[in-house]
């Protein structure tokens, strides 16, 4: 090889209050006998990378940034209240970048097989030139498929896949998704029309709902119209709709979570066949799996008491599907990555560009249809 180091994205907080993303150098590692070393092709920037890249706690109305190509520092003022939750990481410089794809170029004498392939994984510190992680953690994917098509093969479609594991672990027949036209909502509602899982979309904005009919989507709601709550009933009624999976952990002013618990019991109450004072005893469980809206979620309690309000992460999930299951979706995730699984970025940059004030309030946002994607060798 004739490169003999890898740049890669840190993120650090510092005791004086700051978060700073600068670009670091070290050494190509040298695979062991069962790992594999990744020329890291592509990598997203995620709303679960936000947390490790940025935090939750920083003020960005304050970047700036010093310094040009790899000495580029971008610095952000952590909200004074907040530092306090900073303290695990104060000082200590991480990598970022939780999931990629590229090509292994190296491998150790047991996964000698793998060199040449185009592979996907969830490794962490994936915004590096090169990475060096187990052959197990690798998703293999099928001959022609590109690292930016594969950039995107865990987080979304896992998560997707999950929701429909979780749906029939949990003796549920049908799901309610907010943010839907995002690249993870997307694929799930081409999921559920392959699988025939009735599902109810949450959306925002007209187009949006456009967008999503031109996939196949039955079921549509937008919080924008005055009838969102009276088509939510509609469509619950018409699903049978009793889990909801929601990724803004507020929305609509921060009572979306409660508006779909409440929309789930009216859609109960149409078809139940006598009175309770205690609600139906038809249990409606929505999980809260995201964060993009930062307002306090508000419970109005008209549910009745036969309901559940909680946090959902995917690596837990995975421990309760098993690994069986598990591989099953993984496969179907290699074999299905430029269909079902295909994600769509606005924007392909590079460190430097990753580190530039007007792009990181971009991505920062986390608005829904502009993801970014990094390429680590542009």
């Amino acid at each position: 090889m004739s490169e003999q180091h890898s740049k890669e994205i840190r993120s650090i907080v510092t005791s004086e209050g700051n978060v700073e993303l600068s670009i670091a150098v070290s050494e190509i590692p040298v695979p062991s006998d069962d790992e594999v070393l990744i020329k890291v092709g592509a990598s997203p920037i995620n709303p679960s990378d936000l947390a490790l890249l940025l935090s939750f706690a920083a003020d960005m109305d304050t970047i700036t940034s010093t310094g040009s190509g790899d000495n580029t520092v971008t610095t952000i003022k952590i909200h004074p209240a907040m530092m306090g939750a900073m303290k695990p990481r104060l000082d200590e410089s991480m990598q970022v970048g939780n999931e990629g794809s590229g090509v292994v170029v190296d491998a150790g004498a047991n996964a000698k097989d793998l060199i040449g392939k185009t592979v996907g994984l969830a490794g962490g510190a994936m915004y590096s030139q090169y990475r060096c992680v187990p052959s197990m953690s690798c998703l293999v994917m099928e001959e022609g498929t590109s690292a930016a098509e594969a950039a995107s093969s865990f987080v979304n479609p896992l998560t997707a896949l999950a929701f429909i594991e979780t749906m029939k672990m949990e003796n549920h027949t049908a799901l309610v998704h907010t943010a839907a036209a995002s690249n993870l909502g997307q694929m799930l509602v081409k999921i559920c029309k392959d699988d025939s899982v009735p599902l109810v979309n949450i959306v925002r904005k007209s187009e949006q709902v456009e967008l999503l009919k031109s996939l196949g989507a039955e079921h549509v709601c937008n919080t924008s119209d005055p009838d969102f709550m009276k088509d939510l009933v509609k469509a619950l009624i018409e699903t049978g709709a009793t889990l909801g999976f929601d990724a803004t952990g507020g929305g609509n002013n921060g009572e979306l979570p409660g508006q779909i618990l409440s929309a789930m019991e009216m859609a109960a109450n149409a078809t139940a066949k006598e009175y309770s004072r205690y609600g139906s005893d038809t249990y409606k469980q929505v999980y809260i799996y995201g964060g993009l809206d930062r307002q306090p979620t508000l419970l109005k309690r008209a549910f009745g008491m036969s309901w559940g309000l909680g946090g959902w992460l995917l690596t837990p999930m995975i421990g309760k599907i098993g690994m069986e299951r598990f591989q099953q979706m993984r496969e179907r995730v290699a074999s299905e990555i430029k269909t079902t699984f295909a994600s769509k970025y606005v924007q392909e940059i590079s460190f430097e560009e990753m580190l530039q004030p007007e792009i990181v309030k971009l991505y920062a946002k986390q608005a829904t249809g502009e993801k970014f994607l990094v390429n680590p060798h542009k």
